[in-house]
């Protein structure tokens, strides 16, 4: 069975950020990779640098991970998807989102990434407000 591979694409360097985190709580982790749109840089820059990422990798095996919906890089790989790749794409990348697919990875078993991503934004304000009461 081959590898699942999980590219973390972003404006700016938001995915090497994540990547680095994720890293520093769950170990080096050969099989993320990153892919970032620098101010300098275009839709077809940008997909240039996705297309050698993906390079020799089974496509079917690829999650994608972006920062934002509707936004550069996002819009460069649902265009590859619409031109029948078959990747699979999730926006709204933070944290909890990239452990939980690491987690799952580990553990063998498929995964609510999207649940997982929307479970770690708590409000803690209003939470420790709540307890005091």
């Amino acid at each position: 069975m081959a590898e699942k591979e999980l590219i973390l694409i972003s404006h700016g360097k938001m995915a090497e950020g994540v990547k680095a985190s994720a890293e520093l709580i769950m170990g080096e982790q050969e099989h993320v990779h990153t892919v970032c749109l620098l101010p300098s840089e275009g839709p077809e820059d940008f997909k240039q640098k996705f297309e050698n990422e993906i390079a020799g990798m089974d496509v079917a095996d690829i999650t994608v991970f972006a920062d934002l919906m509707g936004g550069t890089p996002a819009n460069v790989v649902s265009r590859m998807i619409m031109g029948g790749q078959k990747i699979h794409l999730i926006s709204g990348m933070n944290l909890p989102l990239v452990i939980e697919w690491l987690n799952s990875q580990m553990n063998g078993v498929e995964s609510d990434y999207i649940t997982a991503g929307k479970a770690g934004m708590v409000d803690v304000t209003e939470m420790l407000a709540k307890m005091n009461k």
